[in-house]
């Protein structure tokens, strides 16, 4: 096992890329606490984990909200007795249309799940990595970050706004034996988010208009971004802080 021991947290874990991290980290040894907003899904996820002899308990936070953040790291430290690994997968896109046409409140979401969770989780697991001598935190971001796509003007910057954030964090907790990186994943039809990223049903012409624009010739999977935040979790990565990992299928060439 590559990760035996480690306590990580997994947000938005519930469905998704986050349910597929869970169940990879967990495969690999760690105690992982599963979070989402919906009690349903995450309970289901964490289940299913322990039914396959790994290690989860389910905690509902959003992530949006400072007492709720605080009360999922606080979870982990009462499990655990530590926290070694932070990822923050939670996110939301407004549906794929003109930026005019997008509302303040559809911002206002956008901005919160996928750029103050960031901000939160920051204030409430950094000291408790301090405290440990070490933590680290893997953000999800997006390629979106780094070569958008039309239609999502403000998905895309609050994606670039993760990463700039996540080497900036890098740079400042260096010192403190804390790592932070982020994984740039490209599009993924299998996720909740998809047909707003499509802006509609998932037609076959809409899949190959995304399609068209990966060079390996396919989607990414939970999988391919579970082994990106396996290896970025693990010792292996112990050197390696304020990086944005592309999986994405030379995308962003």
């Amino acid at each position: 096992m590559r990760i035996p021991g480690l306590s990580i947290i997994v947000t938005g874990a519930g469905s998704g890329i986050g349910e597929g991290v869970a169940h990879r980290l967990a495969e690999e040894g760690a105690r992982v606490i599963v979070n989402d907003i919906d009690a349903a899904r995450g309970d289901r996820v964490a289940r299913a984990i322990r039914t396959a002899g790994g290690d989860a308990v389910f905690h509902a936070a959003d992530v949006t909200q400072s007492a709720d953040m605080q009360g999922l790291v606080a979870a982990a430290v009462q499990h655990h007795g530590r926290l070694d690994v932070m990822v923050n997968n939670a996110g939301w896109t407004h549906r794929n249309r003109p930026a005019l046409e997008v509302t303040e409140d559809e911002f206002d979401r956008c901005y919160a799940v996928n750029v103050k969770s960031i901000y939160l989780a920051t204030l409430y697991a950094t000291p408790v990595f301090r405290r440990q001598g070490g933590g680290s935190f893997i953000n999800i971001a997006s390629t979106a970050g780094i070569r958008p796509r039309p239609g999502l003007t403000w998905y895309n910057g609050s994606k670039g706004a993760v990463i700039t954030t996540s080497k900036s964090l890098a740079a400042e907790l260096g010192p403190d034996n804390i790592r932070v990186n982020c994984i740039n994943p490209v599009f993924n039809p299998d996720t909740g988010l998809a047909a707003e990223f499509a802006g509609g049903a998932l037609t076959d012409e809409r899949k190959a208009r995304f399609l068209a624009s990966i060079p390996l010739g396919r989607f990414s999977s939970s999988l391919d971004v579970a082994n990106a935040v396996l290896y970025l979790a693990s010792e292996e990565a112990s050197f390696i802080s304020g990086v944005c990992l592309e999986v994405d299928g030379a995308r962003c060439v």
